[in-house]
């Protein structure tokens, strides 16, 4: 068996060193620029990590002395995890933020809401990096897009029969990602349209928990067929034209799930007994990871505090109400990033912006008032993002280290990956300050900020309290059934929230092969199965980047 220790420096890069600041501070702006561009013209935000990546590999080609430390693995770890910190961040945890004050009218509310933003977003990303490699945020977790950086890394600095694997992997990857599927092969008769082949959701099936995906892919078919399922005069009272989302049946199980996840974290560290052979295998304790939530309980308050000072809010709400507010707006920040992190960990997909629309849901049957609800949901939109980005990034660095076989090693790296991160969210944050006003003066926005002022506008229908608490208890069984090891609760909840059903079938396609490796190969396979998966969702975020760039590109 390889040596884990074999090759690993005594010594980590250091993020500050000229030649690794300068590439770093390069990559970030343009990440910055490509992540805002990508969000308010196609709604998404592509995943640039491995362009950091690609970027450092190819300078450290070129033959002069400068270049020659971009030849390290952990120097473009730092380069990937610091692109995509900058992409995330300055898209979806600045921009997206102060768009929705601005669309509803209240442009003194937006600096405000960027300067709560930012702050959510840096102790967003501080507290996944405190609690990662513990039992809630395993190290050992499947964290996809993590594992998809760090092969293609290894890959490009090792060579050799791996590297061809992770190549046919990529390339399987880029190739299907061009093919278009019309949507009437899938069930929809009728339909002209046509739909690419997600090829990460294939590639995450190889990597993440079985159950996990397998309800994420039952619930992203359930979602993108609810009008032939349940479109019937059977279902007609239930559930109006078969439309899942305005019964509120994905809002009410994610909650119920979302609260269950929550008290199976908290049971989960103040559990004695067998719990501490699970809590001697990780790298965290469990009373660190304790610290780290009480830092972020004190921390979130404040934010809301600070949002509710400088927002103004005074005056528009009584003490209670006020009080109400900042409590609220704490603990839906928390939950979010919980459910974020916790999707984001088992399958690489987070539904960020829909659990945000929850969020202002429930504030509006609170009764808020419409500036409390631009900034509840602004602040709740902003934490997620940046959690689930620096387990993803942490994840390849864990991986590209040795999977801790040197802990003052990791511990190191770990620490530079945080330095490079925060650096890259002050980056983001310059780069929003001083563009955030063009955009806005061409009516360039986010697209799901258009949904949440609508909502705040229209208000909520009667009877949605009601449909909350119902299907809530569904999800919380669920979840409660699956336990905190598999989330199936938060996942099939997560596949209910996105519209996308070719992702549930590429899913369920990959289980399915998944399964038919593991009975050819066996235990030999493992190892195998996920460098060839890695390659997959490697190709797709390059081919997605690109793809999505382009189309910006001729749509300007």
């Amino acid at each position: 068996m390889t040596n884990p220790t074999e090759g690993v420096p005594q010594k980590h890069p250091s993020l500050f060193e000229p030649a690794t600041l300068l590439l770093i501070a390069v990559l970030c702006v343009f990440g910055a620029i490509i992540g805002m561009q990508l969000l308010v013209s196609l709604g998404i935000t592509a995943n640039t990590s491995l362009i950091g990546a690609l970027a450092a590999m190819a300078l450290a080609r070129v033959p002069l002395a400068i270049f020659a430390r971009y030849r390290s693995i952990h120097v473009q770890n730092l380069a990937q995890s610091a692109i995509s910190s900058a992409t995330f961040g300055a898209a979806n945890s600045l921009l997206l933020p102060v768009g929705i004050p601005w669309l509803l009218g209240r442009p003194d509310l937006v600096l405000p809401m960027l300067a709560g933003a930012f702050f959510a977003m840096l102790l967003d990303a501080y507290l996944l990096y405190r609690m990662f490699d513990s039992r809630v945020f395993p190290a050992q977790g499947a964290w996809p897009p993590g594992v998809a950086a760090a092969e293609a890394i290894k890959a490009g600095d090792e060579g050799g029969r791996k590297a061809v694997l992770m190549g046919i992997g990529f390339g399987t990857g880029v190739v299907a990602s061009f093919i278009k599927i019309p949507l009437a092969w899938i069930g929809f008769a009728g339909s002209a349209a046509v739909t690419g082949i997600p090829m990460s959701a294939f590639g995450v099936a190889f990597i993440g928990n079985i159950w996990a995906l397998l309800m994420f892919g039952i619930g992203l078919l359930l979602r993108g067929y609810s009008g032939q399922l349940f479109g019937g005069p059977t279902f007609a009272s239930i559930i109006p034209k078969g439309d899942l989302m305005a019964a509120y049946i994905p809002h009410g199980f994610m909650i119920g799930a979302g609260l269950v996840a929550l008290l199976q974290v908290a049971l989960l560290l103040f559990r004695r007994g067998e719990a501490k052979a699970d809590e001697a295998k990780a790298g965290v304790s469990d009373a660190e990871v304790k610290r780290a939530l009480g830092l972020g309980t004190v921390g979130y308050l404040a934010i809301a505090v600070f949002i509710a000072v400088v927002g103004g809010l005074m005056s528009d709400m009584s003490v209670g109400m006020l009080i109400l507010f900042v409590l609220y707006a704490a603990f839906a920040a928390y939950v979010h990033e919980l459910i974020v992190g916790l999707a984001a960990m088992h399958s690489g997909w987070f539904p960020a912006f829909a659990v945000a629309l929850i969020t202002l849901i429930i504030g509006m049957l609170i009764g808020f008032p419409m500036p409390a609800l631009a900034l509840l949901v602004g602040f709740s939109a902003a934490t997620g993002p940046a959690f689930a980005d620096m387990g993803y990034d942490l994840k390849a660095g864990y991986l590209l280290r040795g999977n801790g076989a040197n802990p003052a090693f990791e511990l190191e790296g770990r620490r530079q990956q945080l330095f490079a991160a925060m650096f890259a969210f002050v980056v983001a944050g310059a780069v929003v300050l001083v563009s955030y006003q063009s955009f806005f003066d061409q009516n360039l926005v986010a697209p799901v900020n258009k949904v949440y002022a609508a909502t705040i506008k229209a208000g909520v229908a009667d009877g949605v309290a009601w449909q909350l608490f119902i299907w809530a208890i569904p999800g919380a069984i669920l979840q409660f059934i699956g336990g905190p090891k598999r989330q199936i609760g938060v996942l099939f909840a997560t596949g209910l929230l996105i519209n996308f059903p070719m992702a549930g079938w590429a899913v369920l396609a990959g289980i399915l092969c998944r399964v038919i490796w593991e009975k050819l190969r066996g235990a030999s396979g493992e190892g195998d199965m996920e460098v060839f998966a890695a390659g997959v969702i490697a190709g797709d975020a390059i081919f997605s980047f690109f793809d999505s760039v382009s189309k910006n590109f001729w749509k300007r």
